[in-house]
């Protein structure tokens, strides 16, 4: 398989499992940039995201991410953290393809420890558990698609399941 251009890791997976943590480190260890879509649309949209779904709407938004997520894998290098739905378009599924991308997992009662039924999460709005399991019913198969690789954070600090991103991928450190 030849090795297509763009990030140096990908991570994928659902709110709160440690994206941006661990791509922080991730970049740091290999000594290149994080990059987080999430980031990039709330720059765009020059407001929060969970603003963008109160005012726009979530079409709106997941047209922003889209555009977010096709920039980023054309333009960045180092490690770039996905927005726990951007799998959901057949367009960005398509550019994972041949990519390094990994998928961060965790269970439903990890999830309520670290999102928390109180944090600004607007697609967990009400019942935030019920909310969870039906995104993580609809998002799994296709996190499980686009990823090289599967990891669990559960019982792991960001710094584990860093060292465990790059053995696994056979990425040299900084």
């Amino acid at each position: 398989m030849t090795a297509v251009a763009g990030p140096a890791v990908v991570l994928v997976g659902p709110m709160g499992v440690g994206k941006s943590t661990v791509g922080e480190i991730l970049a740091e260890r290999l000594g290149v940039d994080c990059r987080d879509t999430d980031q990039d649309v709330a720059r765009t949209a020059g407001k929060a995201i969970s603003e963008i779904f109160l005012d726009d709407g979530e079409d709106s938004f997941r047209e922003l991410e889209r555009a977010a997520v096709r920039t980023a894998l054309a333009e960045h290098r180092g490690v770039l953290a996905l927005g726990g739905g951007a799998v959901l378009s057949e367009e960005t599924r398509g550019l994972l393809a041949g990519q390094p991308v990994v998928y961060l997992e965790m269970g439903v009662h990890e999830a309520v420890k670290r999102v928390g039924l109180d944090a600004p999460r607007p697609l967990l709005v009400i019942n935030p558990r019920q909310q969870w399991r039906k995104l993580m019913d609809e998002r799994r198969p296709l996190y499980t698609e686009v990823a090289r690789m599967v990891i669990s954070t559960e019982d792991l600090t960001p710094e584990e399941v860093a060292e465990a991103i790059l053995d696994a991928l056979e990425l040299k450190k900084a």
